[in-house]
C-alpha cells in the first residue's frame, strides 16, 4: 500500500509495524528515518543479537535476502531483517529475483519484519515486482520536499520537538540551506540542544547556533529586491562574493526565481484578500504586505524581463553563453539588471 512518510512514522510510534517495508525515492532523509526506527524499536534490545539482521546492497543477493526472512525468530516474537543500500542489488531487476520477491509479498511469514531502504532510484514500474510492491508492501516513495513546502515543514519538524519558530527564522533557515532535510534537522538538532525548556526560535538562535549571518543572508537579499533596496542589496551581494562558497550563485538563482514568481501570482490576483494571497503564495498572512508591496515596485513586464535576466545568468554560469564572467560578476550584473 502507497503511504505517505508521516502516516508510515505516526503507525510505527503506535507499535503498529508491518511484514514488509519498501522505501525508495530522491529524499533520504524520510527513508534513513523511518528504518532507523523500526531497527531501534521493531525488537527489543536484549533480543537484536539472535533476532535481528543488516544486509547491505553490495553484498546481498535476493536469494539470501529472503532465506534470512523465511527465518524463524530465536526465542522471541518476531525477528527483523534490513536491506540497507537496497539500490545496489545486483539482481533486483533480474526476473528470477524479482520473482522470488513477488512470491514472498504474496505470503510473507508474519513474525518478520523486512525492511528494503531503495535510496535514489525508484523500482521499473513496468515491472511486474513495481507494482506487487505497492500492492502488498508498506510502500513509501520519499520525495524532495517542494520549496514552497519547506518552511510548513520546517515548522512542524519544530513543533515534534515542542518548540516553536518564527517566520523569519523559518525562511532565513529554509533560504540559506535549501530543501536538503538532513542538513536542516542536522542543523536543527545542533541548535535545539541549548535550550532546555520549549522556546520560540528567532532569526538571533538561528545567528548564533547556525551560524548564517542575520542580516546578510538569501533571505535578506529577497526582501532587499523586493523593497528596490539598491544599497542594501548590493550590500549583501558585496558580502556573497567575498564568501562565494558558503554563498554559490545557484541556489540564489532558484530563490530568485521562486520569488518573481509569487510576484507574478501577485499581480495576477490584485483583488484577493491577505488569507486569499497567503494560501496561494504559501506564506503567512502577514508577509503578504512584502510581496504586495514588491508588486507594485515590479510591474509584469519588469518581472517577465527578470526570467530573461535569470536565464542569461545561468547559462553564463553554465559556459553555454560566449561571454566569460566570474560567479561575483554574474551575481553583480544580474542584481543590477533586476535593480534598474
Amino acid at each position: 500500500m502507497n503511504q505517505n512518510p508521516q502516516d508510515v512514522i505516526k503507525d510505527l510510534k503506535a507499535n503498529k509495524f508491518a511484514p514488509v517495508y519498501f522505501l525508495e525515492g530522491e529524499e533520504s532523509y524520510f527513508i534513513d528515518y523511518i528504518t532507523k526506527y523500526i531497527e531501534q524499536n521493531a525488537i527489543p534490545e536484549a533480543e537484536r543479537g539472535f533476532n535481528q539482521v543488516v544486509l547491505y546492497g553490495k553484498d546481498s543477493n535476493m536469494g539470501q535476502i529472503l532465506n534470512n526472512a523465511r527465518k524463524f525468530p530465536m526465542m522471541a516474537e518476531r525477528q527483523l531483517v534490513v536491506v540497507k543500500e537496497a539500490q545496489y542489488l545486483a539482481d533486483i531487476n533480474k526476473e528470477e529475483s524479482q520473482k522470488l520477491l513477488i512470491g514472498y509479498l504474496q505470503n510473507p511469514l508474519p513474525s518478520t519484519i523486512l525492511v528494503f531502504a531503495h535510496k535514489g532510484k525508484k523500482l521499473n514500474g513496468r515491472y511486474a515486482l513495481a507494482k506487487e510492491v505497492k500492492k502488498r508492501a508498506v510502500y513509501v516513495e520519499s520525495k524532495k520536499i517542494s520549496d514552497y513546502k519547506l518552511s510548513e515543514w520546517i515548522q512542524d519538524y519544530f513543533k515534534s520537538l515542542e518548540h516553536d519558530i518564527d517566520f523569519k527564522a523559518v525562511q532565513l533557515l529554509a533560504d540559506s540551506i535549501g530543501n536538503n532535510l538532513d542538513v536542516i534537522t542536522n542543523e536543527i538538532d545542533k541548535m535545539i540542544i541549548n535550550f532546555k525548556e520549549p522556546t520560540k526560535i528567532t532569526t538571533s538562535h538561528v545567528a548564533q547556533y547556525v551560524g548564517i549571518n542575520k542580516e546578510y543572508n538569501n533571505f535578506e537579499l529577497m526582501r532587499a529586491i523586493g523593497y528596490r533596496d539598491v544599497v542594501k542589496a548590493n550590500k549583501i551581494a558585496n558580502y556573497f562574493v567575498q564568501n562565494p562558497k558558503a554563498h554559490p550563485v545557484i541556489p540564489i538563482f532558484s530563490l530568485l526565481y521562486n520569488y518573481f514568481m509569487r510576484i507574478a501570482l501577485v499581480q495576477n490576483s490584485k483583488n484577493a484578500s491577505d488569507t486569499q494571497l497567503a494560501g496561494e503564495l504559501g506564506v503567512p498572512p502577514f508577509a503578504v504586505k512584502e510581496y504586495r508591496s514588491a508588486s507594485n515596485n515590479y510591474k509584469l513586464g519588469k518581472v517577465i524581463d527578470v526570467f530573461g535576466y535569470l536565464k542569461e545568468a545561468d547559462l553564463r554560469y553554465k559556459g553555454v553563453d560566449s561571454v566569460s564572467m566570474s560567479e561575483s560578476d554574474i551575481l553583480r550584473e544580474l542584481l543590477f539588471k533586476i535593480l534598474h
